[in-house]
């Protein structure tokens, strides 16, 4: 495919004719309200209006004038992604499957945790990884999000839990992570201007304290999100040796763990109090024995980090199984011998397909088959 090709492919749809105010950023918005003849004021006001207090109808910004808001109308939309499928989990875990422009569709996930309340988001629809033991990984990358995709999927959680304005205590969603589907550091512009716009003060107000991106080892992608987005890193490790994790982690043939582990050591701004986390899938006889976990405290000794241990969630047509629950605590003990942190994840939200793509390709085979029958 050649590059004009694959940039049209990865783009998003053409907008409708109303411009979307969700994933403007704060400049953007501003220039629209000047176009508008409106004081600069006022797009301080529609900003506290759109991300603090969450409006989706500008008849309800009554502190912006009736002619203000007459114009907002006839020009401007407010997008929510469309919810297709919201499932409930024994555990608490939520799960919403989202349509988008042009009828794609991804998930976000919801996981309370006693006073913390984890938000997973998506960056792509579907991705280019193809890690053998991710859902995701068995789907297409279709295209990007946009920074209001994103920035959808945070204000539509919070809708649903009813936490505006933002700034209200007791909040169910009180961090985030892109972990959902895709590899956001291969959609950094989009991401980097949704983190700007959750993290505003004047809005979500998220601090990027409780913002992780994860990667699966864009090496060169690194060092900038680190010094310009400041928020933690997770990188998906899940193997100790250049030889197993370019069978699970395809990536790792282009990036290989010398480079990979080198830019960990190198992320801005990582110290004790803001450590690193390995995410470390756990799959049975092939990156689960005590030389694994020996090979892997050797690897990652003295980033100040913690290292997520995580029983592998099957799917259907899965290649691997999870790893033992004793093999998993040698595992950890070993790990934990060499003075690491890494606590074993319990699996959440099983009975509803929580992990990540399981939902999205449930659905496409049902639409599927009802295309067939049809």
């Amino acid at each position: 495919m050649a590059e004009s090709e694959e940039a049209e492919a990865l783009a998003p749809p053409a907008e409708r004719r109303e411009q979307d105010l969700i994933g403007l950023s704060r400049k953007a918005l501003a220039a629209e309200v000047a176009a508008l003849g409106e004081p600069a004021f006022r797009a301080r006001q529609l900003w506290q209006w759109l991300y603090g207090k969450g409006a989706t109808d500008f008849e309800a910004m009554t502190s912006l004038s009736k002619t203000f808001r007459a114009k907002l109308a006839g020009g401007y939309r407010i997008s929510r992604p469309e919810v297709c499928e919201a499932l409930l989990s024994k555990d608490g875990t939520r799960k919403w499957l989202l349509q988008l422009a042009g009828g794609h569709r991804v998930e976000t996930v919801h996981i309370p945790d006693g006073e913390r309340g984890t938000l997973c988001v998506s960056s792509q629809v579907g991705c280019t990884l193809t890690c053998r033991f991710c859902h995701t990984g068995t789907q297409r990358l279709v295209r990007n999000l946009t920074a209001a995709e994103i920035v959808g999927q945070v204000l539509l959680a919070k809708d649903r839990f009813g936490e505006w304005p933002a700034s209200r205590p007791g909040r169910a969603v009180t961090n985030l992570v892109f972990m959902g589907m895709g590899e956001p550091l291969y959609n950094f512009e989009n991401v980097a201007e949704a983190i700007h716009i959750l993290r505003d003060g004047e809005g979500l107000g998220i601090s990027k304290r409780k913002i992780t991106l994860s990667t699966a080892g864009v090496v060169p992608a690194m060092q900038r999100c680190g010094e310009e987005l400041g928020v933690n890193l997770a990188v998906s490790l899940h193997a100790a040796t250049d030889e197993i994790r370019d069978r699970i982690v395809p990536l790792n043939r282009k990036y290989p763990l010398a480079e990979l582990i080198a830019a960990c050591r190198d992320y801005p701004g990582l110290h004790n109090a803001r450590r690193i986390t390995f995410e470390y899938v756990m799959l049975q006889d092939v990156n689960d024995s005590d030389r694994d976990a020996e090979g892997l405290a050797r690897l990652i000794e003295g980033i100040p980090a913690k290292t997520n241990l995580i029983p592998f969630n099957p799917w259907p047509g899965a290649p691997y199984r999870c790893s033992a629950p004793e093999r998993v605590r040698r595992f950890a003990r070993i790990l934990n011998g060499a003075g690491l942190a890494a606590p074993v994840r319990t699996p959440r939200g099983q009975d509803i397909m929580a992990a990540c793509g399981q939902l999205k390709s449930a659905s496409e085979r049902l639409r599927r088959s009802r295309r067939q029958a049809a």
